[in-house]
This record gives C-alpha cells, sequence and structure tokens, in this order.
C-alpha cells in the first residue's frame, strides 16, 4: 500500500439554507460578532451507512468575526442561500454545571447563493 503525504488543513465549505435569520452580540470584551445556523441536507445514504441515523440534514453553527463577514451575515434573511468557508473551531465556556464546548465554524467569507 502507497503511503500518500497531505499538509495538515482545517479548511469547512458549506452550501445551505440560513435557519432563524443572523443575531449580532457584543461581548463584555467589547468585540462584535454575528452568529447564525446553516442548514445542510445530507446526500441520499447507500449501503452500510444507511443503516442507523435517518437524519436528514446537518445544522452547523457559524460565528462570524471579521467586519467583512459580519456584514454579509446580516444581509440574510431566514431560508436564504448561503455559502460559507472558514475553519472548524472548539469553543470553550462556563455553565451552572460546570465547563463545557461545542464546535462552530468560523467564516471567513459568507455569500448569498441560489441554491440548486
Amino acid at each position: 500500500m502507497a503511503t500518500t503525504t497531505a499538509a495538515p488543513a482545517n479548511a469547512v465549505h458549506l452550501a445551505g439554507r440560513v435557519s432563524g435569520g443572523p443575531t449580532e452580540r457584543e461581548l463584555p470584551s467589547g468585540d462584535v460578532l454575528v452568529q447564525l445556523r446553516v442548514v445542510v441536507p445530507r446526500p441520499a445514504a447507500r449501503g452500510r451507512s444507511a443503516v442507523g441515523s435517518r437524519q436528514r440534514v446537518d445544522t452547523i453553527d457559524v460565528t462570524c468575526w471579521s467586519a467583512r463577514s459580519r456584514r454579509a451575515a446580516l444581509r440574510l434573511a431566514d431560508g436564504a442561500g448561503v455559502e460559507v468557508t472558514g475553519a472548524l473551531r472548539r469553543r470553550f465556556f462556563r455553565t451552572g454545571a460546570g465547563a463545557a464546548s461545542r464546535y462552530d465554524v468560523e467564516a471567513t467569507s459568507v455569500r448569498e447563493v441560489s441554491l440548486e
């Protein structure tokens, strides 16, 4: 078996629909961010992968930190087609029950698109 090489990468590309519209938040630090959810349909499962989950979509949280991505996200309406590029991030925070974490996509670009 031949060994292939790959450079480490953390790149995400999503195309789906906005769910619920974007929300803008100001953090205690004064930083402003925009968050939105993108719903992406899963391809029809075949063979072994068809067994198990009947989930038909993935709902993915997206966070926009740059001024450009925030402006683009705020123009999106609920149900709009959207294309997002960025990186997967794991966020850590505290809750009443203790430490917790979640994954989201940190967007570097956001644009409205027509979906097929």
